[in-house]
């Protein structure tokens, strides 16, 4: 029994030991924050209540200052969906580290909404929001799990190809 109790836990500290932080998996993973940006309208990128924070939907905002548009399904495909949507990610993870000076202070991704700019008869809406899920549990790990609903809507500002909000349980 000692013997099964040691060694857990010398798995679980050399799993502590080799955990990276989310700012170490962006590295690794090539990511580099964009600057956080000012709402287009009279709201703000966050709001904090208690331990929550509840980020205002974000679009695809490339680095040239230009959104990934188009409709799902006619002007883009489910890979370009899920670049987009990636993209989004990416932004919001930018959002979140502006607000908490660092993503480790995330405890949990509670709930993520995923808008999907969709052509009439396009169905895959959540194979498009995998691009969102899958890019934040690469960079938060366990924490980036979340429970998540993904929409087909006929338009998004700005003909965007995805929006997505989301609300961040913090310690």
């Amino acid at each position: 029994m000692k013997k099964i109790t040691l060694s857990i836990l010398l798995l679980l500290i050399i799993n502590f030991a080799n955990a990276q932080t989310p700012e170490e998996n962006l590295v690794k993973s090539g990511i580099i924050l964009p600057k956080v940006g000012s709402p287009i309208a009279n709201y703000v990128n966050v709001v904090r209540v208690g331990n929550l924070l509840f980020l205002s939907g974000k679009g695809p905002l490339k680095s040239d200052g230009n959104y990934i548009l188009g409709k799902l399904g006619q002007d883009l495909t489910i890979e370009n969906g899920y670049e987009a949507a990636r993209l989004v990610a990416i932004n919001q993870l930018a959002v979140l580290k502006n607000e908490l000076g660092e993503l480790s202070k995330i405890k949990q991704i509670v709930k993520v909404l995923g808008l999907v700019n969709s052509a009439a008869t396009f169905y895959d809406q959540p194979k498009v929001m995998n691009g969102f899920s899958d890019l934040m549990v690469l960079i938060l790990g366990e924490k980036g799990k979340h429970a998540r609903s993904a929409i087909g809507t006929n338009t998004l500002p700005n003909n965007m190809a995805v929006e997505v909000e989301m609300i961040v349980e913090i310690y």
